[in-house]
């Protein structure tokens, strides 16, 4: 069941997955950054001509759903399917295509959840231990998961019963919060013995270490996990003291006992489910979800970070239990921030799905700004400053201009394509794009794939620009219209390119070239096939966006925040189950909705004491980890001047095969240390917990101060 190193496209099908977004309220940018992701990748996929499908489906189940369902007094099935169904209204509004999008309460995933916990139970991956669950004697029920609050045993942080969502970050198991209080009735809880069934995580450490070594996608996701392993895997419990959920099946004929499954057993089968829905719609012969998930096919997940552990440890130990592929890759997307500042739904300091709608922008705007900002790990900001000029000056003033330049002067001279070939070296450069894209797919880089077709455009106006055809049609008019020919060749392989980030506006100038059929089913060869030889005056496909629009959205987003502030409105007050928590969800609510920055310092330096500061550009030469230590790695980095041996604490955090030729930001004149026998010359600058290593935007030299 290997699903090989090779690279895509690969003559094995594909399935491409993003976390289920929580059936408890409404979308904003942050979730939809990876749902447009993986949308933008599955097509990616297409275009090398790798046979994929996009499934996705909402999380119906948990405790977030019953107790908010409970607040409103209505029935948890009636209430998730309500936000389900808006789901499945809201996400082609985005182009987000989904090949088939259920839910985990249908019958599919509730048959298939089952059959696979059946078969751990089966193959002793399951046992029954007793242990303390928390119970409020008021009310006179358990308390499972966000039922009870406390205090996280790990880092001290406040704690929800099934995961520390304001510190570390841990998944943690019935029993384990200090201090527990029930949410029910705001009273203090009790533990109490109860029988549970755990699955035996434990016994797959080595597998999930080799699976770590092959694993694909984002470092983070690879290195992250390594130290919960390290530290010793600790076994699952996989039931819950409730109503709302899958029904823990029963083994050999008989009943199954009065618990539910945890709402993550079942959600990441829906995975699984959505899959064979497709297939059963399409049929096995044009698509065979078995053989994709038990024989041999390359799965992909998008997920947000916050549910790493989820993905890389109890997901492909439940796959590997029950005898299922495990996932070729895992792209772990960063979080979204609003202006600089965590996003947070209870202060409204988010942009919603659905006034990004109502304001009137196309939905590949927000598709490019989210999927070329930045790397797939990385954190993005958004703002309505930033996100003009994104648009204006990549969209519109660099594809957008070359399209509608090249394309309306081949119109009023040619009538379209002119009887021309395309010249070797454009042809050439057309070549070397659809490589780049075929690198950053395989790189999971979608910023590398919308680079591809912008850096293509920025080529074309340069060529035109350079050769100026207007001059030539007269003196030259043979050279003119190789000159034109070439431009709307370039023009046709830059929709190609650019259909996976913005596949409604290359489809329009698809049309505009007069060509028939969609552009999502081209491939990348297709870039470089004459276009129609005759088509009609092309439109502008982008518009600018002006700098008053963009103060009236800043206004609006100032007075939402001021007005959630003035109604005392209290960010972590437990408003937020109202919020697509993903729990299986692609962007963390729980960075969503706290501004966990470090505070400014309150003590000041003057400018002299700055200028001791000694920071010089640097490029990293090598890196590897330091024997016995967890966290540190020894980099080489040169400094121009020298090249200077430094200690730095990323080995979990970054891939370090990958550091090479990457610039860094060194502190020069720090005292050396010695950190595990090893000297560190130096430090090199990151920011946040996730170790983001500063750089420089343009191409400062190796060596430069930083001043």
């Amino acid at each position: 069941m290997s699903t090989g190193p090779d690279e895509f496209p690969t003559d094995r099908p594909a399935v491409v997955t993003c976390g289920l977004p929580y059936a408890n309220g409404d979308l904003h940018i942050g979730h939809l950054r990876g749902y447009i992701g993986a949308d933008a990748y599955n097509r990616a996929l297409g275009t090398l001509g790798q046979q994929s499908v996009y499934v996705c489906g909402s999380d119906m189940h948990g405790t977030p759903v019953a107790v908010n369902a409970e607040q409103q007094g209505v029935d948890p099935e009636d209430f998730a399917l309500e936000w389900h169904e808006q789901y499945e209204e809201t996400f082609p509004k985005f182009n987000v295509e989904f090949d088939n999008y259920g839910h985990t309460h249908d019958e599919t995933n509730t048959e298939l959840t089952q059959d696979i916990v059946r078969t751990l139970d089966e193959e002793g991956y399951v046992y029954e231990k007793e242990i303390q669950v928390a119970y409020d004697p008021d009310a006179d029920q358990y308390l499972p998961d966000r039922y009870v609050e406390g205090t996280c045993p790990y880092c001290g942080a406040k704690a929800r019963g099934d995961e520390c969502d304001e510190g570390c970050q841990r998944h943690l198991e019935p029993g384990e919060v200090e201090d527990p209080t029930s949410t029910i009735t705001g009273n203090p809880a009790e533990y109490r013995d109860r029988t549970h069934k755990f699955f035996e995580v434990s016994e797959f450490a080595e597998f999930l270490t080799d699976f770590l070594d092959d694993l694909e996608g984002t470092s983070n996701a690879r290195n992250q996990p390594r130290q919960w392993i390290e530290d010793g895997l600790q076994d699952w419990c996989i039931t819950r003291d409730m109503d709302w959920g899958i029904d823990y099946p029963g083994t050999d004929g008989e009943d199954g006992e009065d618990l539910v499954l945890y709402v993550w057993v079942d959600a990441p089968i829906e995975y699984i489910s959505s899959t064979k829905q497709y297939s059963e719609r399409v049929g096995s012969d044009e698509y065979d979800w078995e053989q994709v998930w038990r024989e041999e096919g390359d799965i992909v997940h998008f997920i947000g970070r916050d549910i790493i552990q989820h993905h890389t440890i109890f997901w492909p130990a439940m796959l590997e239990g029950a005898g299922y592929n495990k996932p070729r890759g895992v792209a772990a997307t960063g979080f979204i921030t609003i202006n600089g500042k965590g996003l947070s739904t209870s202060r409204n300091r988010a942009v919603w799905a659905r006034e990004y709608l109502e304001e009137g922008f196309h939905p590949d705007l927000l598709r490019y700004y989210l999927t070329t900002t930045g790397g797939l790990q990385q954190d993005v900001d958004f703002s309505w400053d930033a996100f003009q000029e994104k648009v204006n000056g990549e969209l519109v003033g660099t594809v957008g201009n070359f399209w509608y330049r090249s394309l309306l002067f081949a119109y009023r001279n040619y009538e379209g394509t002119p009887k021309a070939d395309v010249s070797e070296d454009v042809e050439n450069r057309i070549n070397g794009a659809i490589e780049d894209v075929r690198e950053a797919v395989n790189d999971y880089s979608l910023r590398g794939v919308g680079a591809a077709a912008r850096e293509l455009a920025q080529f074309g106006n340069e060529y035109i620009q350079r050769n100026e055809p207007w001059k030539l049609t007269d003196d030259d008019p043979e050279q003119a219209a190789q000159v034109i020919r070439d431009c709307v060749q370039i023009a046709k392989a830059v929709a190609v390119l650019l259909e996976p980030i913005a596949p409604d506006k290359a489809q329009r100038l698809w049309e505009q070239l007069g060509e028939d059929g969609e552009i999502a089913d081209a491939h990348l060869e297709h870039a470089l096939e004459a276009p129609p030889r005759t088509f009609e005056e092309p439109g502008e496909l982008f518009e600018k966006i002006e700098d008053d629009r963009v103060a009236e959205l800043n206004e609006k987003l100032e007075e939402r925040v001021a007005a959630a502030a003035d109604d005392g409105e209290e960010e972590d007050e437990g408003d937020e189950e109202t919020e697509n928590d993903d729990t299986t969800g692609d962007e963390a609510d729980d960075m969503a909705d706290v501004d966990d920055l470090e505070p400014l310092a309150e003590d000041r330096i003057g400018f002299e004491e700055f200028q001791d500061v000694d920071m010089r550009v640097g490029r990293i030469e090598t890196a590897e980890g330091i024997e016995g230590a967890d966290d540190l790695a020894r980099l080489e980095v040169d400094i121009g001047f020298e090249t200077r041996q430094v200690v730095a604490g990323i080995k979990q955090l970054h891939d370090l095969d990958e550091l090479p030729g990457e610039k860094c930001i060194l502190l020069a004149n720090m005292e050396p240390a010695e950190l595990f026998g090893v000297e560190s010359n130096g430090m090199i600058l990151a920011a946040g917990d996730e170790a983001d290593l500063l750089t420089t935007h343009g191409d400062a030299e190796v060596g430069e101060k930083v001043q």
